[in-house]
């Protein structure tokens, strides 16, 4: 047998893609290992383990699997992370045309998250990112995960110090057109 575990990822069936180093790979890729490991693991009996990179001459996993699984771990707890904030700030909808420029709003279903608030287009800068993205934040009721706080004067996620508001816009326009 041969390990090619870094194919799965990358895409590269050439015969120096067909490799098992991995230490290169960006999280998102090694979570792409990670669904194939899913899929195979649920799909097929095992029948061995292939000695080199991952597992020794007596089946134990090596450092460099450790690694690999730690470096997963992290890229699932950011993708959780990531799908928690995507709750609470949505993508917006958007449309671009020359006559009529860029136009941002905001539904029950914008970006793909369904729930029951619509909420106001704002400019979310995230720290270590360049420049922002257009969100739905929610106007009314507390703050995301805040459920109890009673010092938030009922402005849902609107006083959050990385929204900003579109210049132009109305402060609880569903829309804005720039």
């Amino acid at each position: 047998g041969r390990d090619a575990t870094r194919a799965f990822a990358t895409g590269d069936f050439t015969q120096a893609g067909l490799v098992d180093d991995v230490s290169l790979l960006s999280p998102g890729e090694m979570l792409t290992i990670q669904s194939w490991l899913s899929f195979y693991g649920d799909n097929y009996d095992p029948v061995g383990k292939l000695v080199g990179r991952f597992y020794d001459e007596n089946g134990t996993p090596t450092e460099a699997l450790r690694q690999a699984e730690a470096v997963i771990e992290e890229a699932l707890k950011f993708q959780a992370e990531s799908e928690q904030r995507k709750q609470q700030f949505p993508p917006c909808n958007s449309e671009w045309s020359s006559a009529g420029g860029s136009r941002f709003w905001c539904s029950r279903q914008s970006g793909g998250v369904n729930r029951d608030w619509t909420g106001v287009p704002r400019k979310l800068y995230q720290p270590g990112s360049r420049g922002s993205h257009c969100v739905c934040v929610r106007t009314s009721g507390p703050p995301w995960g805040q459920p109890d706080s009673t010092e938030n004067n009922n402005r849902g996620d609107l006083d959050n110090p990385h929204l900003e508001e579109y210049d132009g816009c109305h402060t609880l326009a569903e829309q804005c057109v720039l």
